[in-house]
């Protein structure tokens, strides 16, 4: 029964892509229809393996869903249009542009392992199974990424900080 499910994949499995692309336009979708109505024949592939034409049940399915999604779209977009739109997202704060900008000095290991920790709430040993380093090599990436940040915001801070350095007035050294 196996043999013969993947003969007849392999006999029909590129016309059903090219005939579902031709439905949707869409190559991803295409793929997707193609292994679901694939899927639905396996699952019925006793009865269907005796039709005198299966391709065209596979075409049916095809078409079929097809159908569905456009229908779908279709009840999105008017619920989409009667919804009025989105209030626009908020800009970054000030804090978050310099926060990213400093984590893109940070060398990948000590970015992912700051992101892991800090905005997944994953611990020390999590982030060591995750990227196959030792705790301590961990521990190492954290702390150097928080130097690195440190180091990186301070520059950030004072380039984009207009006051004057300590211990200075302004104006100072002009005669008046």
């Amino acid at each position: 029964m196996t043999d013969d499910f993947d003969d007849f994949y392999r006999d029909t499995s590129r016309r059903l892509v090219r005939y579902a692309y031709g439905l949707t336009g869409d190559p991803a979708e295409a793929q997707d229809l193609v292994q679901e109505a694939y899927a639905r024949a396996w699952q019925r592939w006793r009865r269907l393996s005796g039709y005198e034409e299966p391709e065209a049940w596979l075409r049916l399915v095809v078409n079929r869903l097809s159908a569905d999604r456009w229908r779908r779209l279709g009840v999105r977009r008017s619920r989409a249009a009667a919804d009025p739109p989105p209030a626009p997202a908020a800009p970054p704060s000030e804090d978050t542009v310099l926060l990213v900008r400093a984590m893109r000095t940070l060398p990948p290991a000590h970015r992912r392992a700051l992101t892991l920790y800090y905005l997944l709430d994953r611990s020390v040993g999590e982030i060591a199974a995750e990227t196959g380093a030792s705790t301590g090599t961990v521990k190492s990436w954290l702390a150097r990424g928080r130097a690195g940040l440190a180091a990186t915001l301070g520059t950030l801070e004072a380039a984009a900080d207009p006051a004057p350095a300590a211990g200075t007035r302004k104006g100072a050294g002009h005669a008046h």
